[in-house]
């Protein structure tokens, strides 16, 4: 199955390692760390133009993958559970 992370972006679920929340989880010096590494290396995805609100980390075939999405994590895991692609 596949999770819609907003725009015309979807990923594998089973790709899919954490949904985290970009406000609550960017308190941590080491996410902001692990963040801008990503970015650094260009593994960062801006799934909109929006503001994000969380980011979703991927296992892909070239290593970790991290999306910023406009979505909420309680509309993606919504979305994750009823297996929609809205």
């Amino acid at each position: 199955m596949y999770l819609h992370l907003g725009q015309s972006v979807v990923v594998k679920d089973s790709e899919i390692l954490g949904l985290f929340d970009l406000d609550n989880s960017s308190y941590s010096h080491l996410t902001r760390r692990f963040l801008d590494q990503a970015q650094r290396e260009g593994r960062v995805v801006n799934v909109s133009e929006e503001l994000p609100k969380s980011f979703v980390l991927c296992q892909g075939r070239n290593g970790p993958r991290v999306y910023l999405s406009q979505l909420s994590t309680a509309t993606l895991l919504k979305r994750a559970e009823n297996r929609t692609l809205e």
